[in-house]
């Protein structure tokens, strides 16, 4: 019996390059489900008992399948009553909670346990006071096969992404209602299951984390400004007792960037372009998933369909990235030539004409079709998800909307053209105006002090609560401010000479495809800098302050790969509101998939990033696109993962002065236009 941490072989040198999804797949599957077997056992069958938190860790990383193939016949919730079983073995896969080890020890304890062998993997580092809580019990310890710390306490949410699931870190460290002691225990649990990762991976990372900083010396710094500092103390804390856990790295193998979402208020509101951040902003679906309709089988009515819009689907991860107007295209073109080059396709749709069809013709149609059937599935319900987007883009007037959103973080526009927009575009949903206000309060802070804002409300003819969740996104920082760097909040460098202001710098050298994907979030910027060794050690200080050499000799660390310019030839049918001056970002040709994490060559030092307060679909994006353009691995991680409708909720929930009604009201504008339009597409 092993009171030790289970080992693991990701560490950074492994010559078969692993993502991070895969690497965290691996362990469970393979360090935990594998691991828990007996030699002597006459069957490999096993149950998996977890309980509501590894159950969902468990979700993401691995399917059911991949969990019987590993011996497990039934898996089983820790507090629900289960039938004994005392001839097969049980693994538990627990957080390391005094209630969760009580029914450990209940289920294994007595003349009659349970189970015939316990497999024990704690989610995250168990105290000694719990370890000798087990040890009392003598007819407990002869049947615990293991017990070890998994490590593995965030779910991997992508290839490069996870999250900590901590749903009201925002409310609970940025609401109105200061409250630290329940802060610093949102903090504690953040900053341990952080660390799993990096004990996971095997990897030691520089921590480095946005300062604090006040308006001026007389100012107190507020709690809100110490999140990102306190955050990297409880985390390299936890990383210090990593150090005992065979094959951790004793020196420094990786970086972790730790941010707060006062870095960049705009990202979590401004409408993403590409085919993700639009399914998940307008057609309301829960996490991942998409239902759709589908024709009977019995000839009935038409049957509801749940299905995973994620990496295992190959269409998906190709164009996931690309603008939308790019993925409509490209399925266009899947679908034309899947149909005239797919023998069952050209039989299907009569395209062969008439006369007798050949044996040889009938053998490759028999073969054909099984893989007919799936491919034309998967290709009909892409067609199907960017046609109903198309219909919510135009029927909303999206288009109009989404420029003027990038010509004011870009300084084209100003409150002229918002006033304009406002007074003409009256059909424009509530959800979408609220939006634009808040795009502009970013930029124009000061016209929504006092009764300005009210009046820019009632122009929009919005009600008067919406003024609250505007004001709310001072809760990221002072709406005052502007004397800071352009990556703060509401912190903006103007031009004393210009009547508009920027937000956002063109990127020179930097080519854009489409119009409206101009927009890049704050994070791409400080991603490079870091990777350069540029990023200011003032503005971010390091908690394990790196030698001079770390960055200036490292062959690794120094070489910046840029990513292919590939010029798309495609201009059929590409709509003019979405295309400029003819370029490339990167996203618009099947090149995508070359700039995958799944790429198996050798790759840089990762590059953690760390967001307090909920990241973006934009956000996840750019940390792919600069693992290709950086050669490193750049992962992003945060509380959760917001989507514009979800953050406008999440503001609303911060301020705690809504009335029930009002606050229901407003939580329903964030998924009512979706559902609109839906409808609309019924009849």
């Amino acid at each position: 019996m092993s009171y030790s941490d289970s080992d693991s072989s990701s560490a950074s040198g492994d010559q078969n390059y692993r993502n991070f999804k895969q690497i965290s797949r691996e362990r469970l599957l393979h360090e935990m489900l594998r691991a828990a077997k007996m030699k002597d056992a006459k069957s490999n069958w096993k149950v998996l008992i977890m309980d509501k938190l590894t159950v969902k860790i468990m979700s993401y990383s691995c399917k059911m399948g991949d969990i019987t193939a590993e011996g497990v016949s039934l898996v089983e919730d820790l507090y629900r009553r289960r039938q004994p079983l005392p001839s097969m073995d049980a693994i538990y896969f627990i957080q390391p909670i005094k209630e969760n080890i009580i029914m450990f020890l209940s289920d294994m304890a007595g003349r009659n346990p349970l189970y015939k062998k316990a497999f024990v993997y704690f989610s995250s580092p168990i105290s000694r006071e719990l370890v000798a809580h087990i040890k009392k019990d003598s007819t407990v310890l002869p049947r615990i096969g293991a017990l070890s710390e998994m490590n593995l306490e965030y779910f991997a949410i992508d290839s490069q992404g996870f999250i900590t699931d901590n749903d009201k870190a925002f409310e609970d460290l940025f609401g109105d209602e200061e409250n630290t002691r329940k802060a610093d225990a949102c903090l504690n649990v953040m900053a341990t299951r952080i660390a799993t990762v990096f004990a996971s991976l095997r990897e030691f990372p520089f921590v480095r984390y946005r300062a604090a900083k006040s308006l001026d010396p007389m100012t107190m710094t507020t709690f809100r400004d110490l999140i990102p500092t306190k955050l990297a103390a409880g985390i390299w804390n936890c990383l210090v007792k990593c150090k005992s856990i065979p094959n951790y790295p004793q020196q420094e193998t990786c970086e972790l960037l730790i941010l707060d979402r006062s870095i960049d208020q705009i990202a979590p509101v401004i409408h993403e372009w590409t085919y993700d951040a639009m399914c998940h902003d307008l057609l309301n679906m829960e996490g991942n998933k998409y239902v759709h309709e589908v024709p009977s089988k019995t000839g009935g009515p038409p049957e509801k369909k749940e299905v995973l819009l994620e990496e295992h689907d190959p269409i998906w991860l190709e164009l996931r990235h690309a603008h939308i107007a790019d993925a409509s295209e490209r399925l266009h073109d899947k679908m034309t030539n899947f149909v005239s080059k797919n023998k069952a396709a050209q039989l299907q749709h009569g395209s062969r004409g008439g006369g007798e069809i050949s044996t040889r013709d009938l053998q490759k149609m028999v073969q054909a079709l099984p893989q007919y059937s799936e491919q034309i599935e998967k290709l009909s319900l892409h067609v199907e998800i960017a046609g109903k987007i198309n219909r919510i883009i135009r029927d909303q007037g999206l288009r109009v909307l989404g420029q003027l959103e990038q010509d004011l973080v870009f300084g084209d526009a100003g409150m002229k053209d918002v006033i304009k927009f406002l007074t003409t575009n009256e059909a424009v949903s509530r959800e979408n105006k609220l939006r634009l206000l808040m795009i502009t309060a970013s930029i124009y802070p000061e016209k929504f002090e006092g009764e300005k804002g009210l009046d820019l409300i009632k122009l929009a003819k919005l009600p008067p609560e919406d003024m609250n969740v505007v004001n709310n996104m001072r809760l990221l920082g002072p709406l005052a401010e502007s004397k800071k760097s352009s990556t703060g909040a509401f912190s903006l460098k103007f031009d004393i000479h210009k009547k508009k202001r920027a937000a956002r710098k063109d990127r020179h050298g930097e080519q854009v495809t489409w119009q409206l994907s101009r927009f890049y979030p704050i994070i791409e910027e400080l991603v490079e800098k870091l990777s350069l060794g540029e990023l200011s050690k003032d503005d971010y200080p390091c908690m394990n302050d790196p030698s001079p050499s770390f960055h200036s000799t490292s062959p690794v660390v120094s070489i910046i790969h840029e990513a292919p310019v590939a010029h798309s030839m495609r201009s059929r049918r590409t709509p003019t509101w979405a295309r400029p001056r003819g370029s490339d970002d990167g996203y618009s040709s099947d090149s995508v998939l070359r700039h995958t994490s799944s790429d198996s060559k050798k790759r840089g030092k990762r590059i953690f990033v760390f967001i307090v307060g909920g990241a973006t679909r934009s956000e996840l994006r750019v940390c792919h696109k600069l693992t290709g353009k950086l050669n490193r691995e750049v992962v992003l991680g945060s509380t959760n993962i917001d989507d514009p409708p979800q953050f406008i909720t999440v503001l609303i929930l911060s301020n705690p002065q809504f009335s029930g009604s009002t606050l229901q009201q407003l939580i329903e504008l964030c998924t009512c236009s979706s559902a609109e339009t839906e409808a609309a597409d019924a009849k």
